[in-house]
């Protein structure tokens, strides 16, 4: 089956189960007419009683038809929604008095102009859990509550990383906060795997450290880079290392600065559509190497456009001390 979706004020999408597509009207220079029992020349010949002229009535006619053509789902507005109302935990007072709206699978599919199976990939992608049928995305520092947990277990167990127990967790942690909560947790930052009969989990590096460094970053504009990569490593649970490449899209770095900053960039709080997005990155940067802008255009790739044909259609490349630099095609304001 295929969908309609779209708000009244949004540019109409069609989806199947799997893809979405943009629709515009296209004009023909061949009328389309509509004739009820309208038989063709096929259909003729194998009925030879037919062959007279015969009269028909044209119901309608059309100069136009609708063409499809495979577009990014729009899926900025699914974080938007849950993000309006975060679940901070069993114990929090303001998800009994909450005024926000919560969001069953069904509401979602009629808000968000993207097909059920690219929305539910994009609830995956963004850590989103289901609580008593309605889909939540944890509040940040609730979220780091619960792998704080977690780790320190780990840590107090001496397990090893790649081998965590998710019956003893549960045991555990129970007491602490929901099971389904702890679960949920192990989910998002490790890979569930069976060994002897036994569910494990291998917990993820780069998504852990990932998620320390956005901790300490997001209370500061800009931090002392050595600074900080020295507080990050002491942060993360220990036998794991710290690396700025686990960062991407998530956070920049200064060089242009002495000493050497960073700050917190989410590529999830920047636009949606590609002018605004560029337009945006160029007024927080005037120059930038491809090596830095990759990560935050990377999701507007398609099918046919690559990092390089959206540099290419966007962005003005120079040289600048013998490195390739791209800057805004048009003034920023």
């Amino acid at each position: 089956s295929l969908v309609i979706r779209g708000e009244k004020h949004e540019q109409v999408v069609l989806c199947s189960k799997d893809k979405t597509y943009d629709m515009k009207i296209a004009d023909t220079s061949n009328m389309l007419l509509f004739i009820p029992g309208c038989k063709t020349p096929e259909q003729l010949k194998a009925d030879q009683a037919s062959c007279n002229v015969i009269h028909s009535q044209i119901a309608g006619f059309s100069k136009n038809y609708w063409e499809l053509r495979r577009c990014r789902p729009k899926l900025k507005k699914l974080r938007k929604l849950l993000m309006e109302d975060p679940y901070e935990g069993p114990d929090s007072r303001k998800d009994q008095t909450s005024t926000f709206s919560k969001y069953t699978m069904e509401d979602l599919l009629s808000l968000i102009q993207a097909s059920e199976e690219e929305i539910l990939h994009q609830l995956q992608v963004i850590d989103a859990c289901k609580i008593e049928g309605y889909w939540r995305i944890l509040e940040f520092d609730y979220e780091m509550k619960l792998l704080n947990h977690v780790t320190q277990l780990i840590d107090s167990e001496s397990w090893s990383l790649s081998k965590v127990p998710l019956h003893t967790c549960l045991e555990e942690l129970g007491s602490l906060e929901p099971r389904e909560m702890i679960e949920h947790i192990l989910l998002s930052y490790g890979r569930k795997y069976t060994d002897d009969g036994e569910v494990y989990f291998e917990m993820q590096e780069d998504k852990i450290c990932r998620a320390t460094a956005q901790m300490l970053l997001q209370n500061a504009v800009k931090f002392n880079l050595s600074e900080f990569q020295e507080v990050w490593q002491q942060s993360v649970p220990e036998g794991m290392t710290t690396r700025l490449d686990q960062l991407k899209g998530l956070a920049l770095v200064d060089k242009s600065s002495k000493p050497e900053t960073i700050f917190l960039l989410k590529v999830e709080d920047l636009p949606e559509d590609n002018q605004e997005r560029f337009n945006s990155l160029f007024s927080i940067r005037e120059k930038w190497t491809e090596v830095d802008i990759a990560p935050y255009i990377q999701d507007l790739c398609t099918e046919k456009q690559t990092v390089g044909t959206l540099l290419t259609k966007y962005a003005r490349s120079s040289t600048q001390n013998g490195v390739k630099v791209y800057n805004s095609r048009r003034p920023i304001s």
